[in-house]
């Protein structure tokens, strides 16, 4: 592809000399011959300390946002903002040709966009999906390394599900992509918001950052489709230019309210109440799965799918890998793995186990390192108050002493009567509460989910709770 075609309708502040480009990045480690190096200032490395070097390692041009000298340089004010759109040249524009559904929000994302892609594909669409599971197309399935891949990886799944009949688009969209552009030059057809608690501020630094990076989502959509019920969700929705739609449980004047909902071990029913009255039943337990499935439902209507095709498809849903996952274990207790990780998640997961729990709900969790040390004792407090009984343990550590934040874990737990035992070795500490599980009791292991890995002081290692279960139960 010729240079000049990648930087159509991107505004160059310099002539450059016309030449083929075969493959683009802004990373310096995949630079080869022919590539087009954009060179974007990060936090910790400046690609335009290296731009003479990608030249010389056989790069047709680079761009960048200051005059370097160099013969192949191509300026723009800000390389950072314009590297999506280079991608998507690149690709030839896939996304022009999908319909974009994006969902952002602190939970609920993950299950919410299953649930839209599993409701379109009962309905005859060809979907593809984009998350913090796994990236789909169709029913092909590919390793996501991020919730919102970088604008390069995000193209190139656009172009796949285009080439692969794709009509349709269901994406998280992560507060970070946003804030970083991941996403920018992209039109959604809905964006939606499930809610929004304390999280990423280690990256965002304040909470006004946080909220605003969410707000971009929905200046660049179609239809804004929001939890009436979270005071962030109708303040996120303020002037926007777009149609607004909302959803709820509490609110009586939403445009899609969720009523008389009953919670079950095996699922949640309640009437959805709109200009018609519909039964639901997903097979997903807790109260937050009505919201999920609430959320999805009102999107998929306002898609113009008919509310009985949308429940007939609600009530045929799988759950989610890692989202209040039951484990078989064969036993007279309960495992069950949820990737809670957030002062608002933790406290949603137990106090739905509580409604369906006929014994003791017990804890196992610890918090991040390297992440916001202020939901530590946060996340304490809220698993003493909630649970039976507590086992502190890690999560991943990453560079920070386990013992430490478990330390700050404690604080949180301090003058309440809940009774805990602390094991830093994740392992051990879900073979402790198995081992000492009473009947009917459910042991909640929140925080990993679907992760199949831990993040140690000394490096990454595969960590699989269902199979740290497994062997324990052969044991």
């Amino acid at each position: 592809m010729k240079l000049s075609e990648i930087l159509k309708g991107i505004d160059v502040l310099n002539s450059y000399e016309e030449t083929e480009i075969l493959d683009v990045t802004q990373d310096s480690r995949l630079v080869k011959s022919g590539s087009l190096f954009v060179c974007v200032k990060g936090n910790t490395f400046d690609g335009h300390s290296v731009a003479k070097e990608m030249l010389q390692n056989g790069a047709s041009a680079v761009i960048t946002q200051k005059d370097l000298g160099l013969e192949n340089q191509v300026i723009v004010s800000d390389t950072r903002k314009i590297f999506s759109s280079v991608c998507a040249n690149f690709f030839k524009n896939p996304a022009e040709k999908l319909k974009l559904i994006g969902l952002t929000g602190t939970n609920g994302k993950t299950t919410t966009t299953f649930l839209i892609k599993q409701i379109l594909e009962q309905t005859g669409k060809k979907v593809g999906l984009i998350g913090t599971v796994q990236n789909m197309i169709g029913e092909e399935v590919f390793p996501a390394k991020y919730t919102t891949p970088d604008p390069y990886e995000l193209q190139g799944l656009f172009r796949k599900m285009v080439d692969a009949g794709c009509e349709y688009c269901v994406m998280e969209v992560s507060s970070q992509a946003l804030a970083q552009g991941r996403v920018n030059g992209l039109h959604f057809l809905i964006g939606a918001f499930t809610n929004l608690t304390q999280d990423h501020l280690d990256y965002h630094k304040t909470w006004e950052n946080y909220f605003n990076s969410k707000r971009i989502l929905f200046e660049n959509c179609d239809i804004a489709v929001t939890n009436a019920d979270d005071k962030n969700g109708l303040k996120i929705a303020d002037h926007l230019p777009c149609r607004v739609l909302t959803y709820g449980v509490n609110a009586d004047n939403a445009d899609y309210c969720a009523k008389n909902v009953r919670f079950k071990a095996d699922g949640v029913e309640y009437e959805l109440v709109a200009d018609f009255i519909g039964r639901v039943s997903c097979p997903i337990p807790g109260r937050f799965s009505v919201y999920n499935s609430l959320c999805a439902a009102s999107i998929a209507i306002a898609l113009g799918i008919d509310y009985k095709d949308v429940i007939s498809a609600i009530s045929k849903s799988a759950g989610v890998k890692g989202r209040i996952e039951v484990v078989p274990t064969n036993t007279d207790y309960t495992v069950i793995i949820d990737y809670a990780h957030s002062p608002d998640g933790l406290e949603n997961i137990i106090t739905s186990l509580r409604e369906i729990a006929k014994n003791r709900v017990v804890t196992v969790f610890g918090c991040g390192g390297d992440r916001d040390r202020t939901k530590r004792p946060k996340m304490g407090k809220i698993a003493a108050e909630l649970s039976d009984f507590c086992v502190v343990t890690s999560d991943n550590p990453r560079s920070e002493n386990p013992a430490a934040i478990i330390e700050d874990i404690l604080e949180g737990m301090k003058n309440i009567s809940t009774p805990y035992t602390v094991v830093e070795s994740r392992k051990e500490a879900i073979r402790w509460a198995m081992e000492n599980a009473q009947p009917d009791d459910i042991i909640l292991l929140a925080g990993k989910g679907h992760e199949t890995y831990q993040i140690l002081p000394t490096g990454t290692i595969h960590f699989d709770e269902r199979e740290v279960i497994a062997e324990i139960l052969e044991k």
